[in-house]
């Protein structure tokens, strides 16, 4: 059985931080990890950062999708999505519906600035079997987009840079928002007194390459488990917070810190001025 904890410390905001505006759909108030399905599979699950219009002067629109498909419906499907601007969490999407095959999330955002867009989203399903056994289906997915916003120069954007022009902006803004984020992260590793050393450390927007990749130490099977639970902990934790906050969140990219001996991970994430750290233990008796 998993063991979820929370700790949260207030904190006091001694500096001006950038509030953005939090768009959420219908959402569902949980999503449950249950043993894996094999014999169901999604037969699309898609994350996508679109530049769609220079909007004037000034700014810009982007187009954010998030969907997925199944074989066949099942009897609950539900997909989330977060967007982060150079670090900084720009949006959260959440919808969940009832023996259907297929979701579909976008959102239409105006932006300005130079910036990296980065997007993940976890989409599952609930299964609901006629020997009354309760199995799931998940599957994650991300994207990413780089805009130049310059006076210089015309509006610009990319995923994979083709030019030197743009192989420069992306070393700005990697730069800029890795930077940002380091001393975020060390804030948090320091006021929770954690020792880098024993853990390793990946972003929340890094998480998809496990759907692939093992956890070092860990089997795929057991690394499946450990995201499908993990996101759990996440939905409950940190996107609820943001889709049904009742005014702008802030918050930068939370980072996942996976204990080397195999034990537990840790989620740290400010919100708000609220620092928070959640503690998954892991269980493979199943």
């Amino acid at each position: 059985m998993k063991k979820w904890s929370v700790i949260t410390i207030v904190v006091a905001i001694t500096s001006f931080i950038t509030i953005i505006y939090i768009v959420g759909l219908q959402s569902k108030p949980a999503i449950t990890y249950f043993p894996l399905d094999k014999n169901f599979a999604f037969t699309t699950a898609e994350t996508d950062i679109q530049l769609f219009t220079d909007k004037g002067i000034d700014d810009y629109e982007i187009i954010w999708k998030a969907s997925s498909a199944t074989e066949i419906p099942v009897y609950l499907r539900q997909d989330v999505s977060l967007l982060f601007d150079n670090g900084r969490l720009r949006g959260a999407l959440s919808k969940w519906v009832q023996d259907t095959d297929t979701i579909h999330l976008k959102r239409m955002l105006t932006l300005e600035d130079s910036s990296l867009y980065e997007a993940i989203s976890f989409h599952h399903g609930e299964i609901h079997e006629k020997n009354s056994q309760i199995k799931s289906m998940q599957q994650m997915s991300s994207d990413h987009l780089y805009v130049i916003d310059s006076p210089a120069a015309k509006l610009d954007s990319f995923k994979t840079p083709s030019t030197t022009y743009e192989k420069e902006w992306k070393t700005l803004l990697d730069r800029a928002s890795m930077q940002q984020l380091t001393y975020h992260w060390n804030t948090l590793y320091e006021y929770f007194d954690i020792n880098k050393e024993t853990y390793t450390a990946v972003p929340l927007t890094d998480l998809d390459k496990f759907a692939t990749q093992p956890i070092a130490g860990l089997t795929q099977a057991q690394t499946d488990k450990v995201m499908g639970q993990l996101w759990e902990g996440l939905y409950k934790n940190y996107l609820l917070p943001i889709v049904n906050a009742e005014k702008a969140v802030n918050s930068y990219v939370p980072i996942i810190l996976f204990d080397k001996k195999n034990k537990h991970l840790l989620v740290l994430f400010e919100m708000n001025g609220k620092k928070e750290k959640l503690i998954q233990q892991y269980s493979f008796s199943e």
